[in-house]
């Protein structure tokens, strides 16, 4: 199977980013890719006070115009994250949507952890005053197996990422907006620890540059099989970055280190 990720650097213009989106799924698709996955945010990356204004019912106008290039292509398609509408206090949510190549929407998730930090002199952010936190773990079954959803700081929390591993994910998504104060010290080393230790693909598509009103995004999207090994990793500009799944290498792993089939879950109960 093939798997591309795209990386961009949104602005706060949701028509261009929408519409710079389908073009790279466009390239995708061109490139052979069977699944194609967005980043984070992909919809608008400005202001958190004009969050609100930007978010939308899901399904909704953007899901559909994504639903139309899955139908266009014949592949499954991951919505990165956008901003959808029906947070309490005028909140919203970051949600991802998986849609199959019918153009059908298989599978919504909520980013469950908040990226709430101050570093000073560095970095501070507060997802909690615009965002409100999802309440359910997910995954799909698609025809080439199970995945499951994650979206960036969710990567700091193994325990959900051991979770979908126990109920089978094979590939487990995880568009990003790491900023570059804390992505550069540690996007790789988490993506390839969560690969490593759950034995499953990672696809992470990224954020990458400035984006208003000041914020600079790592980059650095990544595919990494579940050995460790980074499959594709993308340079610092737009563009997509495209690998080949193999499930049966994935079984060998599994079966030569079968650490999952270790875990003592009558002490650490999933």
């Amino acid at each position: 199977m093939r798997v591309a990720a795209v990386q961009m650097n949104s602005q706060d213009d949701k028509a261009a980013n929408v519409a710079r989106a389908e073009h790279w799924i466009d390239e995708a698709a061109a490139q052979g890719a069977d699944l194609v996955a967005l980043p984070e945010t992909f919809d608008f990356c400005g202001p958190p006070e004009r969050r609100a204004e930007h978010a939308e019912p899901i399904p909704g106008p953007t899901t559909e115009r994504l639903a139309a290039k899955a139908r266009e292509h014949d592949l499954y398609l991951h919505g990165g994250s956008l901003l959808e509408k029906g947070g309490t206090g005028g909140r919203v949510f970051n949600t991802s949507v998986l849609i199959n190549p019918e153009g059908a929407i298989i599978a919504t998730y909520r980013k469950l952890h908040l990226f709430d930090i101050d570093v000073p002199g560095r970095v501070r952010y507060c997802e909690s005053r615009t965002f409100q936190a999802g309440e359910e773990v997910v995954t799909a079954d698609t025809e080439f197996g199970r995945v499951g959803l994650t979206i960036c700081y969710d990567l700091r929390f193994p325990e959900l990422y051991r979770r979908l591993a126990a109920w089978r994910a094979r590939l487990i998504f995880v568009p990003a907006a790491f900023t570059l104060h804390t992505g550069k010290d540690h996007w790789s080393v988490l993506l390839r620890a969560r690969a490593i230790e759950n034995q499953v693909y990672m696809v992470a598509p990224a954020q990458f540059g400035a984006a208003p009103p000041n914020v600079l995004y790592y980059g650095h999207s990544m595919i990494v099989d579940p050995w460790g090994t980074v499959l594709a990793q993308a340079s610092d500009r737009e563009g997509i970055i495209v690998a080949d799944l193999d499930f049966a290498f994935q079984e060998q792993i599994r079966e030569v280190l079968p650490c999952l089939r270790h875990r003592r879950e009558d002490l650490f109960p999933i």
